[in-house]
């Protein structure tokens, strides 16, 4: 998989029950970083709504919300 570019940065302030939260949900699935799980779980909510559901990987890339061509799935290019 080529390298995905993350070029912007989106900061989020959580409570101690939301950050506890994505840390068992991380932790649980194993995944590499709290960005990969909040990425898998923005992934998950679009998917809720109506977006195509994306393939889970085991690398931080792997993790993202939509690919280059605004697919909710970096697989279905």
């Amino acid at each position: 998989m080529p390298e995905l570019e993350r070029g912007e940065r989106l900061q989020i302030m959580l409570n101690a029950e939301e950050l506890a939260a994505v840390e068992d949900f991380r932790f649980q699935r194993r995944m590499p970083s709290r960005a990969s799980a909040v990425r898998e779980l923005l992934r998950r909510g679009l998917a809720a709504e109506g977006f195509v559901e994306a393939a889970v990987g085991a690398k931080s890339q792997d993790f993202g919300v939509i690919d280059q061509n605004g697919n909710a799935d970096p697989d279905s290019a």
